[in-house]
């Protein structure tokens, strides 16, 4: 409905939150692109001139609720306040930028049309138990080697997490005692405050009331509770465990449902690991495939080999035989079926790819005539000399690159420098023609 009619808004205290990212078929750390997107989708589906007559008014109230809903989200400041307080950080009578110049339209009315759930607490519209608002989730990576991921690993740890004072319930109070309207605030557990954006440019912005610390309400220190001192929460130590599977991905998520530090008056979020695999000194993967190096000597690669080529990810040596007379060349790649990383689901592997590097002796190292006369006798011969009615015998160096190459070209594009042209005026006097 609209605001501007004679209902100021519901009554928030009974208030369940509503999940603007449910409403629009998204997740929590969706993109704008991904918002936009989906309320475009959303926005279709529901629009009441696409509807017959008689779904007409449904379709209003749905098509309002994702309108609110992208309202809120698309903006990265009201999405973080949507984030930390839910709807009621829109709700102008506690405090929050509903009203003129904040979101206008009345989602707990809108979807009390949609879905008959109303927001009320007991006897109010629709009825029904307070749901508590979620806390926010908690990310934080977790570097893993491609050993653990290869056969998967358990993790226990301790962590420090804020839970409800068990003494005063979450009130910040003891026993028995009244709390007091926050002042500054004026209970609405937020307040207007002033950030300098830019040199002689402000804005204002609604945040967590730093007198209350959200909760709206004040104690004087003699009626705070003893143990959380009036915070509500205190700080607990507890052992974690995470399992990862084997074959797991780099940038996987690893999910501890409702392990996020907990707040009052609210279900507390999850901690989520996104799984950061280390470089390998000598595997790399793409998918469940594997690559490394096979590293051959001169002698192997001629005339072949049957032994331990590499150490696996769990341990295992890998033993490769060639044949003799099977010539391997620097860059040849050996495929080993079944030898890659393991699939999380199933039994099946994916494949090993050995790359060939070819091992050359140093310079010197032949220097026995009959040695090098008996090498060349097994070697293919040389090619046939190259007949040529002039030859140069020329000197030569060795680099390590091509990077140097063109660079004394005069051709701009090869790294030279500008094109001179031959015609052009050289400052001589030139022949006019007649």
């Amino acid at each position: 409905m609209d605001s501007g009619g004679p209902s100021a808004g519901p009554d928030m205290s009974g208030e369940e939150d509503i999940d603007l990212y449910e409403l629009l078929g998204i997740d929590k750390d969706a993109s704008q692109d991904q918002i936009k997107k989906a309320y475009r989708k959303a926005a279709l589906l529901h629009h009441p001139d696409k509807v017959p007559e008689d779904r007409r008014e449904e379709s209003e109230a749905k098509f309002k609720a994702v309108s609110q809903a992208y309202e809120i989200l698309k903006d990265e400041d009201k999405r973080h306040l949507y984030d930390t307080h839910g709807m009621a950080a829109f709700d102008p009578s506690r405090g929050g930028p509903g009203g003129p110049g904040g979101v206008e339209v009345d989602l707990n009315d809108i979807l009390s049309q949609m879905f008959g759930m109303g927001m009320g607490g007991p006897g109010g519209p629709g009825g029904g138990p307070r749901r508590p608002r979620r806390g926010p989730d908690e990310d934080q990576p977790y570097k893993v080697t491609l050993e653990e991921l290869y056969k998967g690993k358990t993790v226990k740890f301790s962590a420090n997490k804020q839970v409800v004072c068990g003494t005063c319930k979450g009130s910040g109070a003891k026993a028995n005692v009244k709390p007091q309207q926050c002042e500054k605030c004026r209970g609405a557990g937020m307040a207007e405050a002033f950030r300098q954006v830019g040199p002689g440019l402000v804005r204002k912005e609604t945040v967590i009331c730093d007198r209350c610390e959200g909760s709206g309400n004040f104690y004087k220190e003699k009626d705070r509770c003893k143990k959380c001192k009036g915070k509500r929460t205190t700080s607990e130590t507890k052992v974690l465990e995470i399992y990862i599977p084997r074959g797991s991905q780099n940038g996987e998520r690893i999910v501890l449902e409702g392990e996020a530090d907990q707040f009052p008056d609210q279900t507390p979020g999850d901690i989520v690991f996104h799984l950061a695999e280390e470089p390998h000194d000598n595997f790399t993967r793409i998918g469940n495939d594997l690559s490394a190096e096979l590293n051959v000597t001169l002698a192997e690669a001629l005339g072949g080999f049957s032994r331990t080529v590499l150490t696996h990810l769990d341990g295992r040596g890998i033993h490769i035989e060639r044949p003799r007379g099977q010539i391997l060349r620097p860059g040849d790649i050996l495929k080993v079926p079944g030898e890659g990383m393991p699939h999380k689901r199933g039994e099946a592997k994916g494949d090993l790819y050995l790359i060939v590097n070819v091992e050359f002796p140093e310079d010197g190292w032949l220097k026995d005539d009959k040695e090098y006369d008996a090498l060349n006798k097994l070697l293919p011969p040389p090619p046939p000399p190259i007949e040529a009615e002039e030859v140069d015998e020329v000197e030569y160096e060795e680099v390590d690159s091509l990077d140097s190459m063109g660079a004394n070209s005069s051709d701009p594009r090869f790294g030279g420098g500008e094109w001179e042209d031959e015609d052009e005026d050289d400052g001589q006097p030139q022949c006019q023609p007649q």
